[in-house]
């Protein structure tokens, strides 16, 4: 299925205002296996009906499936830009969906898209300069200042609770490279595990190990260099 077969049904993607960019929101859940097996074969069978022409069935797994990437994406890239970037998770899952595999199932795949595509996101974004290098002001470098007198030392995974973290988080972010930035979020904001975001991005853990250590490293040097401006 090339590109110019990727005109999908049902792509109106409206994104709610409680989801906000760069914040993640856990909901506890106790998995049914039973369910979640139900649901997977159900997934198959509208995948086997697009691989065998019928483009609408498509429509279903969008539908399904469209609140969930919505929420990934909106966690990584800024909010006016998530529903475009939605879009191109769907686009680049149907057009890969020959390649499906079944493992993890069809839910764990798009997650993985959706994390690649936000990535490929801020890639293209540096390259082009995109992406804003906004100033600190007089309240966040107070905020950085109580963040280092802080006696816990101002843990990066309770940063975003305030207006000005935010701006302070988001503000670094920018000045770090894509991969550095989506290892930071994924590990340190999401926290999800080394072995997890490996599976995610297509890396070697070994990768993801060496790289959330060095963006950690990164990160806190330049909060401290703002600090002492």
């Amino acid at each position: 299925m090339g590109r110019e077969d990727a005109c999908l049904p049902d792509m109106e993607l409206a994104l709610p205002g409680q989801l906000c960019y760069n914040r993640p929101v856990w909901v506890p859940a106790v998995i049914d296996n039973a369910e979640q097996d139900d649901r997977e074969a159900s997934d198959l069978a509208y995948i086997s009906r697009v691989l065998a022409g019928d483009r609408d069935a498509f429509a279903f797994l969008l539908r399904k499936y469209k609140m969930y990437v919505l929420k990934i994406v909106s966690r990584h890239v800024p909010y006016e830009d998530a529903e475009e970037v939605a879009h191109d998770v769907f686009i680049r899952a149907y057009e890969s969906l020959a390649k499906f595999a079944g493992s993890g199932g069809f839910r764990h795949w798009m997650a993985a898209i959706a994390t690649r595509t936000c990535y490929d996101y801020w890639r293209r974004a540096y390259r082009s300069k995109e992406v804003a290098m906004s100033s600190l002001g007089d309240a966040h470098r107070e905020w950085i200042e109580r963040a280092a007198s802080d006696p816990s030392g101002g843990s990066i995974d309770d940063i975003g609770r305030e207006v000005e973290a935010r701006e302070v988080l988001e503000w670094a972010l920018a000045r770090l490279s894509p991969e550095d930035r989506m290892v930071l979020e994924l590990v340190y904001l999401e926290g999800l595990s080394v072995r997890e975001v490996a599976d995610l991005l297509g890396w070697s853990t070994a990768n993801v190990k060496i790289r959330s250590f060095r963006s950690r490293r990164k990160l806190h040097k330049l909060l401290e260099d703002a600090g002492r401006r």
